[in-house]
């Protein structure tokens, strides 16, 4: 009900979802989502974002208490996907007399998705507004993950509201900042940005490099990002994190996925990640009939080994393999370390397609395991040597 004073002149006015199963309608969000949303009281009143359209009502009655009878001069859309809109006009009701600042791309999308073309300023990369007390400049983010993003950065405090970039799942309970957060519950957070960047962001490492240069000599004390917690005292974690993401560069560690219809293939995998982890690697195993996929493309995003088994099905790789795969190809994984295996009943096709996958990827395949029906004593060692040397490689050794 009540703002959060993040910085003098500045209020956190976001909002927290605790209803909605799966974000975008495909991603599963067990502990919620935060919408948020910055209020900059100068001589002239900005507002950082909206909110999704359900939760408008309760994000205008904390800006009514912290304008303290002041009006809003303008509105900047920092992003306009509906998660951050929906609600726009409902804003525009109860704030009828504010300007709406945006890119020029978001300018044509206010009108295609509410019709809504008046009062509209549209500014360039790095160009600036004086609000009194404070400035703002302007830095165009386009395909992060939109093409009209822009982000801006408050030249006194030193504060960057970054649009979705630097965002994560969770909704934030009172723990606005990220040093309010206990420890216990920190690597949730981190753990739901990697998730977020993976399936939200994944795709657009380039545009995320090149946006990140533009912070070159930027002294950024705060990251404000639209869903999750303030980023203070691990901003400069964040932006390493961010870094590493977007040059698709995967820590150490091996992600084994499978699918299995009788088991056979399940107990493959589990040689081959017996073989992994006695190489000293850390191993994540996913059945793929099992696992949500958005937490399995996270792993692999995360970890530079991957290992993949499929049965031959129809003719062809197991569907929910498959499934993996197309996302895999739509985000452009690089640089990882390859290994497969499987079976088949009468005719061999899904490891040679894994290993044709590895290929058009560029991954650097180690090696491969098939057998025919089911793993034999006498093929036992195969597998565990293909986890082993996937292991050995990731880590190094």
């Amino acid at each position: 009900m009540f703002p959060y004073k993040i910085k003098e002149d500045f209020y956190y006015v976001g909002v927290n979802d605790r209803k909605t199963e799966l974000f975008e309608r495909i991603i599963p969000i067990p502990y919620g989502v935060s919408y948020n949303s910055y209020l900059l009281v100068d001589e002239k009143v900005v507002l950082f974002d909206t909110v999704e359209m359900s939760f408008a009502d309760n994000a205008i009655e904390k800006i009514k208490i912290a304008l303290n009878d002041k009006k809003i001069d303008y509105l900047i859309i920092h992003h306009l996907e509906p998660d951050h809109t929906s609600g726009i006009k409902i804003y525009l009701n109860e704030f009828p007399e504010m300007q709406i600042i945006c890119s020029k791309r978001a300018k044509d999308m206010l009108d295609g998705f509410y019709g809504i073309s008046d009062k509209i300023i549209t500014v360039d990369d790095n160009s600036e507004l004086s609000t009194g007390k404070h400035t703002l400049k302007f830095i165009y983010a386009p395909m992060v993950h939109w093409p009209e993003v822009m982000m801006s950065y408050e030249t006194t405090e030193k504060i960057l509201f970054s649009a979705d970039a630097f965002g994560c799942f969770g909704t934030l309970d009172g723990r606005i900042f990220d040093n309010f957060i206990d420890p216990s519950i920190y690597d949730k957070y981190i753990e739901e940005m990697y998730r977020y960047y993976v399936n939200v962001v994944g795709k657009y490492g380039v545009p995320v490099q090149s946006t990140m240069k533009k912070f070159e000599g930027l002294q950024i004390n705060m990251i404000c990002s639209l869903h999750g917690p303030i980023w203070i005292d691990s901003r400069e974690s964040i932006f390493k994190l961010y870094d590493r993401l977007s040059r698709y560069e995967g820590e150490k560690g091996v992600v084994i996925l499978y699918g299995s219809m009788y088991s056979n293939t399940e107990k493959m995998a589990e040689v081959v990640a017996r073989g992994a982890y006695e190489a000293n690697a850390k191993v994540i195993l996913h059945d793929v009939s099992k696992s949500d996929i958005s937490f399995m493309i996270t792993d692999c995003f995360r970890y530079s080994g991957l290992i993949i088994g499929s049965p031959t099905y129809n003719g062809t790789i197991f569907s929910k393999v498959q499934d993996i795969l197309e996302r895999l190809e739509l985000r452009g994984l690089k640089n990882r370390t390859f290994g497969s295996f499987g079976s088949y009943t009468w005719g061999g096709i899904a490891v040679r397609q894994l290993n044709e996958f590895s290929e058009k990827m560029k991954w650097d395949t180690v090696g491969s395991v098939e057998v025919k029906q089911s793993m034999k004593i006498s093929d036992y060692q195969n597998f565990y040597n293909l986890g082993r040397s996937v292991g050995e490689k990731v880590a190094g050794l």
